[in-house]
């Protein structure tokens, strides 16, 4: 019981928060931009169930990965270096292919994040122990 409240638990409520900043983030405040910008390139804009279910598994992936790295590191040392492994390297990659709209940034990157700041604290909060 105490590795689910510890472990499973916090991971599991963080991959909540991740995947509803994620949806809010990309699906009210930056859906028309994504949907012309990939007009613009001659795509359509990748929102089928399927992109849904593994953008969730990237924020279980990104949940765990936190939790790993808040093992050893302080809240903001543990924000900092998630936020650069989950956004930063994901941006170099997207750029990279040429379908990250670079005008999204100014919106995206403090609202990422927020949300690697959230789910860093959930994390740290939900599995540090009584007796630290």
């Amino acid at each position: 019981m105490n590795f689910f409240r510890k472990t499973i638990l916090p991971v599991l409520l963080a991959t909540i928060w991740i995947s509803i900043s994620e949806f809010v983030r990309n699906s009210f405040f930056l859906h028309d931009y994504w949907i012309n910008h990939y007009k613009d390139l001659g795509l359509v804009f990748p929102e089928e169930p399927i992109n849904g279910a593994v953008w969730g598994i990237w924020s279980l992936c990104f949940a765990i990965g936190i939790y790993i790295i808040s093992r050893k590191f302080s809240l903001m040392q543990t924000t900092f270096l998630s936020w650069f492994v989950g956004f930063v390297f994901m941006w170099l990659v997207v750029g990279n292919m040429g379908v990250l709209p670079f005008g999204i940034l100014y919106l995206a990157i403090p609202l990422s994040f927020f949300e690697a700041f959230l789910a860093t604290f959930i994390i740290l909060k939900l599995s540090k122990s009584k007796e630290q």
